[in-house]
């Protein structure tokens, strides 16, 4: 029996096993990601030359923004295959490439010993689990979204954002716990290498969990419809034109959004602003937890309403509170908080739906392809540059500029979601 039929004739009994095994799978994925990015201080001149700090730091996250560049590459790759194999075959493929770089990355020779075969094997491993990213990114939001009931597909999908939001948390908690009981050099020395084998360890029971998933439904019909399909991604474009744009136009404000709250908003509050980095971490890591509560309420709203009523109440709420939300950032932690709260609540009405918006655009036997090009590729174009866009503006002397811009992703999105049909409660197919 099929995933999709026992939910159905249990109606509120969510299949547990194959729910837990995405979120663990999906959860290990994204710790994996953000590990890299909050202790690439530590490790920076062990793999780098360390003539130049600063230099080495630099060349360190130029590797982790390579990463994401092959997220698309990931994404059309692995999603094709999930087309053809299995969001099951895929997902297992995806946490064994990210937990196989995170002890690759653990298990690195230093500068000192290897010269640049280390920073060489970095950049390999982050390539690695770029694709994974890419891949899982696809796969399990199609499969969260296909093991669904109709009525709950909201639900289902708000499971991913659970298990990201989750890891950011724990990761960041770790981060402050490896800080506190360990100096730097320390973690300079060996203390990185901590999170990366974690990572791997935890990806082992991930591989362990997604190994006893049901397939989603339809699967060997499905893979039959995509095997006569001759150039997918040209496929989409040709005969989808206007799910590429929904997707490019939902995912531009929403990996704005989560790129600038979880990654680009404390060096600027920090750097720019005069906020205290503890303030920023703690004001972060509640609005956080926050956000993870949220997600299932969101998802079963939009069961409830409908995508286009939550989403355009989203999209239009950012677009007029994201700049002068902007200018409460500073040295105060209630603002700080503030600033972080609404942030992610607005976001909140949008994660807990993304997978079901995304596979809702596609047709079965272009799903992983469809979601793995265009999702990443957006992601790659704008969530990954935001980091760097408002470092730049804001030593330009027009940090201002990046919230507009912020705003203007959100009318952009507004606009598409406007546009977008609602599929709320109807078949995926």
């Amino acid at each position: 029996m099929s995933v999709k039929s026992e939910s159905t004739s249990t109606r509120h009994v969510m299949p547990k096993k194959q729910l837990l095994a995405v979120s663990i799978g999906n959860a290990v994925e994204w710790y994996d990601w953000t590990v890299y990015a909050t202790f690439s201080i530590y490790f920076a001149t062990q793999i780098f030359s360390g003539d130049n700090p600063a230099v080495a730091l630099l060349s360190t996250l130029a590797t982790y923004s390579v990463a994401f560049f092959f997220r698309p590459l990931g994404g059309l790759l692995i999603g094709r295959f999930s087309d053809l194999r299995g969001r099951r075959q895929a997902m297992i493929l995806t946490i064994a490439m990210m937990s196989g770089g995170s002890f690759a990355i653990a298990v690195l020779p230093t500068f000192s010993v290897a010269g640049w075969i280390a920073p060489i094997l970095l950049l390999l491993a982050r390539i690695v689990q770029g694709m994974s990213m890419g891949g899982e990114v696809s796969n399990a939001s199609a499969y969260l979204a296909e093991i669904a009931p109709n009525d709950r597909r909201g639900r289902y999908s708000s499971f991913y954002y659970i298990s990201t939001g989750t890891a950011i948390l724990l990761a960041s908690l770790l981060g402050a716990y490896l800080t506190f009981v360990l100096d730097d050099d320390q973690l300079s020395s060996w203390g990185w290498r901590v999170p990366f084998v974690i990572g791997g360890l935890l990806g082992v029971v991930g591989l362990w969990m997604r190994r006893g998933m049901a397939e989603a439904d339809n699967q060997e019909r499905n893979a039959v419809k995509a095997k006569a399909v001759r150039n997918p991604l040209w496929m989409t474009m040709k005969h989808h034109p206007r799910a590429v744009l929904q997707v490019v136009g939902f995912v531009l404000l929403a990996t704005l959004a989560y790129y600038t709250f979880f990654s680009a908003m404390t060096p600027y509050a920090v750097k720019q602003r005069g906020a205290e980095a503890n303030d920023v971490f703690v004001a972060l890591s509640i609005a956080t937890a926050m956000f993870v509560a949220l997600q299932y309420p969101m998802g079963a709203l939009a069961d409830r309403i409908g995508r286009k009523p939550q989403l355009l109440t989203y999209a239009a709420l950012f677009a007029i509170l994201i700049v002068p939300l902007s200018k409460l950032i500073g040295p105060s932690f209630v603002k700080l908080l503030i600033v972080f709260c609404v942030g992610l609540l607005l976001f909140a009405m949008c994660s807990a739906i993304i997978p079901a918006v995304l596979a809702e655009a596609f047709p079965a036997e272009l799903r992983g392809v469809g979601i793995g090009a265009w999702y990443n590729l957006t992601v790659a174009l704008f969530g990954g540059t935001a980091p760097l866009l408002v470092n730049a503006l804001s030593d330009a002397g027009h940090a201002d500029w990046f919230f507009y811009y912020l705003a203007a992703a959100a009318v952009i999105s507004f606009l598409t979601m406007v546009w977008m049909p609602e599929k709320r409660g109807q078949d995926l197919d």
